[in-house]
């Protein structure tokens, strides 16, 4: 094993460059998902590579750029700050109990206000496909805001991975909790996804890579180690925003063909009043627990962002009847990185503080 003479990798140019346009880049893949689905749409589907004459190996791009965006952020997580973790669990205990609170307090919150519309079923689908945002685990691509933010990696690490790792538990939880606030369709509907996705959110696709960094930071020497991260960090960057546009392209068709301001408007103030209430709880208890600058960013952004991708995923093979339930995942995921941008933003305009440990 390697003793490290520092916590930190070096960013090459392009990551530098990629990094301060992070939050555009995220807008405009949008924009191009509306204008250019094609591309998207062909990324999203399984192609079969062949291995001999008689077998295939399915690949698809997704899973490819999420494998790669999570490696960047095990590679930025030394053993030493991975110690220090578990010495200081705050950060990562008040993540995952603010995960699962803040659902619980906001959702009945926005059902309320919902039922004083004239909403003929008041407000029901749009709180169900809240509920399976805010349900879903930290989203791996905080990571990424983690890094351009300067904030505390290996807790923002720690969040993505503990939060997956629970979220067979803590999904359900969640939804039996919530589901009393729906009419009994919706109810229903919200219960058999519960159910068949509780257990199904990529365990795997998301423990290996993470890990596979981690011991890549371990064992490889630290010339090989700052070599191979000039590449893999701005293709990291590079490809969650390739991501983020594959995953939008898949989810904008229908609301193209036929479009629904009512319903567009109701979905872009439901998942903007989520988004900025979890993102200011978030902020609210990183100051009352005196957590230092890093770690305050890292605690803010995984109580903002949820892992929208598997929240579309889960709707979209569950619930096929109901797709307008896609638009409010498709706005939510927009707002959360609007959100993480001003986030790393204001820590990036505030002078550099010494984060010593106490």
């Amino acid at each position: 094993m390697h003793t490290r003479a520092a916590d930190h990798l070096p960013s090459a140019r392009p990551a530098n460059w990629l990094r301060r346009r992070l939050g555009r880049a995220a807008a405009l893949s949008y924009t191009a998902a509306v204008l250019l689905p094609e591309p998207g749409l062909w990324l999203r589907r399984p192609h079969a590579l062949p291995c001999d004459e008689s077998a295939h190996v399915p690949l698809a791009a997704a899973p490819l750029l999420l494998a790669l965006v999570l490696l960047a952020a095990g590679l930025q997580v030394p053993l030493r700050a991975l110690g220090s973790l578990l010495r200081r669990p705050e950060a990562l205990l008040a993540g995952l109990l603010l995960h699962v609170a803040i659902p619980l307090l906001v959702i009945p919150a926005v059902a309320f206000l919902l039922r004083q519309t004239p909403d003929t079923d008041g407000g029901s689908g749009l709180v169900t496909a809240m509920i399976l945002i805010v349900s879903m685990p930290v989203a791996a691509g905080a990571t990424v805001w983690t890094s351009k933010g300067q904030g505390d990696q290996p807790t923002m690490v720690g969040l993505v991975l503990a939060s997956t790792l629970l979220s067979p538990l803590t999904t359900p939880v969640v939804i039996t909790a919530l589901a009393p606030l729906l009419s009994d369709d919706y109810a229903q509907a919200l219960m058999g996804a519960g159910n068949a996705g509780g257990g199904a959110f990529g365990l795997l696709d998301v423990v290996l890579p993470c890990a596979a960094g981690v011991l890549c930071r371990l064992v490889l020497p630290l010339s090989w180690l700052g070599q191979a991260w000039r590449f893999v960090e701005p293709a990291a960057m590079a490809g969650s925003v390739v991501l983020t546009y594959v995953n939008a392209s898949g989810a904008l068709g229908s609301f193209l063909t036929r479009p629904r301001p009512l319903l567009l408007g109701a979905a872009l103030t439901v998942a903007a009043l989520v988004c900025l209430v979890s993102f200011t709880v978030g902020r609210w208890f990183a100051r009352l627990l005196r957590l230092t600058p890093s770690a305050a960013s890292s605690l803010t952004l995984s109580c903002g962002m949820n892992n929208s991708s598997a929240g579309a995923v889960v709707i979209t093979t569950t619930l096929p009847d109901k797709p307008h339930l896609l638009l409010p995942v498709i706005a939510y995921g927009l707002l959360q990185k609007m959100a993480a941008d001003r986030v790393v933003r204001g820590r990036a305009a505030r002078p550099t503080e010494p984060e010593g440990a106490s």
